[in-house]
């Protein structure tokens, strides 16, 4: 069992080492969570993920808040939060105050152009682990292609995607349990 220190320094350090936000901690929050610590299984930590992303809020605030309520009850959950976010909240804050200093700063702009590939790498890295957890095949990833281009082409609201997706599978399930009964 986690101790609320342990919660708190795991979440500070993924809060602190992580740039590009919430998809790019994904990462660093699978290695510190599942492969660390043991707190939660790589099945539960892809579930965690999927419900992270369909609640309203930060997703990096929300994975925390739910890894720290289930290892800790409520006060896990405020202190995972307070370590995840306590370090970008101050980063905001300096570079908000300081903002005008850093306009049109070229060093800034080049080290900020130099981050960007890094940050799609880092969300890149988890969406294939992710899919591979998911069993998309060849067969099924028309699935994701297909709802990323009616989000993305189309502008068809990801809450929409997301329902006609969960009416989709739960029809499908509904198949092939019928299938499996008259076989």
């Amino acid at each position: 069992m986690a101790s609320l220190g342990q919660l708190f320094w795991s979440f500070f350090k993924i809060g602190t080492f992580t740039i590009g936000g919430g998809y790019a901690m994904i990462p660093l929050m699978e290695k510190e969570l599942v492969d660390r610590h043991g707190w939660v299984t790589r099945d539960e930590f892809m579930g965690i993920i999927t419900l992270a992303q369909t609640l309203p809020g930060i997703f990096a605030a929300n994975m925390a808040a739910h890894i720290g309520w289930r290892l800790r009850g409520v006060p896990g959950a405020v202190t995972a939060v307070i370590g995840n976010i306590l370090v970008p909240i101050l980063i905001i804050l300096a570079l908000a105050m300081g903002l005008h200093y850093l306009q049109g700063n070229a060093v800034v702009e080049a080290v900020f152009k130099g981050i960007r590939p890094v940050v799609v790498a880092l969300i890149a890295a988890p969406v294939f682990r992710m899919a591979k957890t998911a069993r998309i095949s060849l067969r099924n990833f028309w699935i994701p292609v297909l709802a990323a281009l009616l989000i993305w082409l189309l502008g068809i609201s990801p809450v929409w995607v997301i329902l006609a997706a969960g009416i989709g599978g739960f029809v499908y399930g509904k198949y092939l349990e019928k299938k499996e009964v008259q076989s």
